[in-house]
């Protein structure tokens, strides 16, 4: 938000609507102008507002393009706009609606952190697949303005073309893999026609494993699609060769495919706070098992993210626990910053039981329009957030707006969602379990699906009521994901009307604590090297094993590489272990060398190695029972004790079995049978 106080614009829109100016004055302050047709007859208010120098803001989306051709003799104007009327002023609840505009309004101001962008390349090299005409059909009205080649799979009777001004091949693809501008393929039942081929397509005799690459593919072949989530990998087209208007549509599409194109490079990731795996040991999979493009894939001890792949659904940003995977449009901090602004303006405003609903642009901002232009509207105290895809919303998001003050948490989706939004079921689910055990009240996180506006209306209108905070946080998100996100839990329940310090969650939730099996662990610190949050740690100085319930994040790498199998994991979220300093989970008195008395092992596990020699090994019984002394011994003194000793590891008080080979096996096996002719 800048420095410099904002001059705010709002407008009636021809007294359609009514405008609380005192509320958003409470809200928002600074310099406020009301205007009934501020695009119009009353332009020279924008205009003045322009000469004053200050940032100025616009209560108007709809005519945001006038307004910015107004302002391009003022170049250095900050303009903001911002939408009051469908959100709110176009509704039954209008009258009530001054501290939604005022949270809006301030909400707006936030500064976004700039989109870092992915840039795709295609030269127009396009194969069209497919099986019969269709497919060529389609490459003559685009041979024009891409370089093709059509591959037909299992094709029937095809007739030659007079004239090949591209290929026609046979063959069935195996595998795809890429994007736009490097998809790479490999082809089964590779063949090409004959010249000569007169009534029909002859093909010679064909191969497997060929490989080929292109910019694009357009597949018209009617099967399953090569990619998962197919409509959302750039580059592929597909339409089914009966539908000829899907036909069309690809074509148009595919033709506009040659250049250069820039997407938003939706997720960053940090490989060293992956917890996939340690030692060859899987830990977390949550983002493998949710992501829909096939874009994240195992790297070694980490995943990677294909940035030309990935479709921006945001669910491994959202389940990821570490903060290795955070979401870019925008980040964690910035989302929280708005809801920040937005709570704490709409309470300044005079409003209260403030629901905040969650929805994409594509679908959300219609089904809103709509409700406003054709119906009731929204309630006044449900303040909508637009982010990019719903089902990048995590944990920490939700927290937050019950710890600024908010009292329900809704998220809009399709009828039949776009996306999978089984991790932000998964994350609802949780969220609402921890407001519920708060006191928050229950049932007070959803999931709306939904494409109907009144439907939307009757789901807000039929929400529980929430209890909100007497004591709404203030804190200012910064930094990385899993500080943010521990930063907001603790703060959550500071916030909490009821709070307690243990509530129990469900596995496969991010946070949690360690039960160990004091008595079988060794120390042996397995479990220290794997853990990737150092959530379990050693102590140099003693025999020592150490616990951070804030850091864990039930990956379960220690649970899996324990070699005493004494690690279970318990998922919940414990307030009180958080705040708590290091927990000692087990602690030993180190076994002091006989030689020298330097500290090494621990006590417990050298008298397990004594006993078991002592009882077992011929090497460390009878008249050899004192050579026990050099397991009491650290490292260096007990090479320096065998160096100097006599002792014959060889002279068994046995003599060794004799070597045997494969009939000596068979000869003792058919004596111990006996002899059939004896019989």
């Amino acid at each position: 938000m800048s420095a410099v106080p904002s001059h705010l614009l709002i407008c009636s829109c021809e007294k359609t609507m009514p405008l609380d100016a005192a509320a958003i004055g409470r809200g928002c302050g600074g310099t406020i102008t009301q205007a009934n047709q501020l695009c119009g007859l009353e332009l020279d208010r924008f205009k003045a507002a322009l000469s004053d120098g200050a940032p100025v803001t616009v209560a108007c989306t709809q005519e945001a393009p006038l307004f910015r051709e107004v302002a391009e003799n003022s170049p250095q104007a900050e303009l903001t706009f911002v939408n009051i009327r469908e959100t709110g002023g176009w509704s039954k609840d209008a009258a009530a609606a001054g501290p939604k505009a005022a949270a809006l309004i301030a909400a707006a101001q936030e500064d976004m952190p700039p989109i870092s962008l992915v840039t795709l390349e295609s030269s127009g090299v396009a194969l069209v697949y497919g099986r019969d005409e269709v497919a060529i059909e389609a490459a003559q009205r685009l041979a024009d303005r891409l370089d093709i080649t059509v591959l037909l799979s299992r094709p029937g009777d095809v007739i030659p073309r007079r004239s090949n001004e591209f290929p026609v091949l046979k063959g069935t693809i195996r595998n795809a893999s890429g994007h736009l501008g490097a998809f790479e393929l490999a082809i089964d039942d590779y063949a090409l026609p004959a010249p000569s081929s007169r009534a029909k397509l002859v093909f010679g005799s064909s191969r497997n494993g060929a490989t080929s690459t292109c910019d694009l593919i357009l597949d018209l072949t009617g099967g399953a699609p090569l990619f998962p989530a197919h409509e959302l990998r750039p580059g592929y087209l597909r339409a089914d060769p009966r539908d000829r208007a899907a036909v069309e549509r690809a074509i148009a599409e595919a033709g506009g495919m040659v250049g250069t194109f820039d997407k938003p490079r939706f997720v960053q990731f940090e490989a060293a706070l992956c917890a996939h795996s340690r030692s060859g040991i899987t830990g977390c999979t949550r983002c493998l098992d949710l992501c829909p493009t096939g874009a994240i894939a195992p790297n070694g001890n980490a995943v990677a993210i294909d940035a030309n792949v990935c479709a921006g659904c945001g669910a491994c940003a959202s389940v990821c626990p570490t903060g290795a995977a955070s979401y870019s449009l925008p980040g964690a901090d910035a989302l929280m910053r708005r809801l920040r602004t937005l709570l704490q303006t709409f309470h300044k405003a005079g409003g209260s039981n403030a629901v905040v609903l969650f929805h994409d642009g594509e679908h959300g901002d219609d089904i809103i329009d709509a409700l406003a232009r054709f119906g009731t509207g929204l309630p006044a105290n449900v303040l909508p957030v637009r982010v990019n895809e719903v089902t990048q919303l995590g944990p920490e998001n939700i927290a937050a707006v019950f710890a600024y003050g908010g009292s329900g948490v809704a998220m809009l989706t399709r009828a039949k969602p776009k996306h999978d939004i089984s991790g932000l079921r998964r994350a609802v689910e949780m969220s609402d379990a921890i407001v519920t055990a708060l006191g928050f009240g229950a049932g007070l996180v959803r999931i709306l699906e939904t494409d109907d506006p009144d439907q939307l209306r009757s789901l807000l209108d039929a929400a529980p009521a929430g209890i909100a905070t007497q004591k709404p946080a203030g804190f200012v998100p910064r930094g990385a994901k899993r500080g943010v996100l521990e930063t907001t839990f603790r703060e959550l329940h500071l916030a909490a009307p009821a709070p307690v310090d243990i509530v129990p969650l469900q596995p496969g939730a991010p946070f949690g604590g360690v039960k160990l099996d004091v008595e079988g662990c060794t120390l042996c610190h397995a479990c220290v090297t794997a853990c990737p949050t150092h959530a379990l740690s050693d102590n140099p100085d003693r025999a020592m094993l150490r616990f951070t319930e804030s850091l864990c994040v039930q990956c379960g790498l220690c649970q899996s590489t324990c070699p005493e199998d004494v690690i279970t994991l318990e998922p919940r979220l414990d307030f009180k272990a958080w705040n708590a300093p290091l927990t000692v989970l087990k602690e030993e008195e180190p076994f002091h060398c006989i030689a020298c008395n330097k500290p090494f092992g621990t006590k417990s596990s050298i008298d397990k190695v004594l006993a078991k020699l002592g009882e077992r090994h011929w090497m460390f019984q009878g008249a050899n029972a004192k050579r026990l002394d050099v397991i009491k011994m650290c490292a260096d003194c007990r090479v320096e004790a065998v160096v100097n000793e006599s002792f014959d590891p060889h002279a068994a008080p046995q003599p060794r079995p004799p070597v045997m080979t494969t009939e000596d096996y068979l000869r003792a096996r058919d004596a111990s049978k006996g002899d059939p002719l004896d019989s």
